[in-house]
């Protein structure tokens, strides 16, 4: 193997005007965690839904987790963007994540209440992600903050709305 190959990636500082980089990394760090977590969890609901809300169900997790698994790699790259290093296992993402399992396969019902307070949960850590963007002179990663919350907040809303 040649010596290019043996490259092992390690954070390093990078010139674009953003203050602090690594306080952004370990903001984003947390918000690809509790990315990854709720795409699995909302494709595990949505493989295991049943019952008279299982169309609708099915089609609005399916939609929710393909919109969130690009997602996570536009949080992961702006990471690496900013000079740092982004997750590389899942015990960290599983430590660091706000989204927890439930301890027992819930009902269709109890699905969608436990998804809308998730991406409720999540929009509040992309909120918290913008100030702290705002504050370190991080336009870019303002952006992807609202753009994120957006998403999550309508996703909230349209499992509460199917909850009812």
């Amino acid at each position: 193997m040649t010596e290019q190959m043996k490259v092992v990636p390690k954070a390093e500082k990078v010139q674009t005007g953003v203050k602090d980089t690594k306080a952004l990394a370990v903001a984003l760090t947390q918000a690809v965690a509790d990315t990854y977590r709720l795409i699995f969890k909302t494709h595990s609901y949505h493989w295991n839904v049943e019952g008279p809300l299982f169309y609708s169900v099915h089609h609005l997790t399916d939609a929710q987790y393909k919109e969130m698994f690009p997602a996570a790699d536009d949080l992961a790259e702006r990471i690496r963007a900013l000079g740092q290093l982004a997750p590389h296992s899942l015990a960290e993402v599983m430590k660091l994540s706000v989204i927890k399992d439930p301890a027992a396969l819930p009902s269709t019902l109890e699905m969608v209440e436990d998804l809308a307070k998730d991406h409720a949960a999540v929009a509040v850590g992309f909120h918290a992600l913008f100030k702290l963007a705002e504050k370190n002179s991080d336009p870019v990663t303002a952006d992807l903050a609202t753009r994120r919350s957006a998403f999550h907040e309508q996703a909230a809303w349209m499992l509460r709305a199917t909850a009812k």
